[in-house]
Formats: C-alpha cells, sequence, structure tokens
C-alpha cells in the first residue's frame, strides 16, 4: 500500500532539510516511489524588519522577502 510523508522545512535551511529527508528513508528502509516538492511564493518582510535585516541578519540588511517554506512529499511502499 503506498503511503505518503511529508517534511516542511525553509529555503534559508536547505541542507538540514535533506539531512532530515535522507536520514528518514535511510532509517525506514522503505521503497520510494517518488520525491516530490514545493516552494511557498515569498513573503515580503513589513519594512521595519526588512530594514534590519530581517530574520537573517547581519550584512542581509536589503532582503526584502522572508524566507520561504518548502515542503517535500515522498510516496513510498514499506518494505
Amino acid at each position: 500500500m503506498q503511503q505518503i510523508k511529508l517534511f516542511i522545512g525553509r529555503e534559508d535551511h536547505t541542507a538540514d532539510l535533506e539531512k532530515e529527508v535522507n536520514a528518514w528513508i535511510a532509517e525506514q528502509g522503505v521503497n520510494i516511489l517518488s520525491i516530490t516538492g514545493n516552494i511557498a511564493p515569498q513573503s515580503i518582510l513589513p519594512h521595519k524588519e526588512a530594514g534590519a535585516g530581517g530574520q537573517l541578519g547581519g550584512s542581509a540588511t536589503t532582503r526584502r522577502f522572508a524566507p520561504s517554506d518548502i515542503m517535500v512529499l515522498v510516496t513510498y511502499e514499506k518494505a
């Protein structure tokens, strides 16, 4: 029987999301049928956050958009 697993992350932490998905696949020992993903449209930061570096801080003082959410959908069958 086909099943799904959802993973949610942010575009500024894609390496962490990749590690999470790959670790889950290795731990579960499942037969992967497909992996798809989607990135949410970027949200414009409020002016005060954009001018202060927003959620990124540091040298990204001109970034106008908040990091987008990423969804990864894994379709699999149990082995």
